[in-house]
């Protein structure tokens, strides 16, 4: 059975993790971080309405192993459950998603365009920092 999150977002899917799965790395969470991590479903919901499609998430939680293996930073959003990235093809790219969020007065910390393939959001915060991250570097997203 699945443990829900929130309407649209279950516990299993925020766990999953390729990375975890082909090290044989741990990936659950302590209880503080899975309230955490219902915080930003409800977020992640709010997401879900604006675009108006399923989300399809790439990463959520990390356990500090599974951060150090994909190469995360320390400081990470992931490991306490605030932030995912995700993707939604049937809204479209994901530079069309940021601009979207941007656009609304949905609350959040961080939202990222990751290398041109996903959306990085974070939710412990209201600052709505956007930023672009690629080959180049780190910049602001305009």
């Amino acid at each position: 059975t699945m443990t829900p999150l929130s309407a649209h977002f279950s516990l299993e899917e925020a766990l999953v993790s390729q990375t975890a799965a082909r090290l044989g790395l741990e990936n659950d969470p302590p209880l503080d971080v899975v309230l955490n991590m219902k915080r930003a479903a409800l977020g992640m919901e709010l997401v879900r309405q604006l675009l108006g499609q399923p989300i399809h998430v790439n990463s959520w939680y990390r356990s500090p192993e599974v951060n150090k293996a994909v190469g995360g930073s320390p400081k990470s959003d992931h490991l306490t459950g605030f932030a995912i990235d995700f993707v939604c093809p049937t809204f479209g790219k994901p530079e069309a998603i940021v601009r979207a969020i941007l656009a609304s007065n949905i609350d959040f910390k961080q939202v990222i365009w990751e290398f041109n393939s996903w959306v990085h959001i974070s939710f412990n915060g209201t600052q709505r920092q956007a930023l672009v991250i690629d080959r180049a570097g780190t910049r602001l997203f305009a």
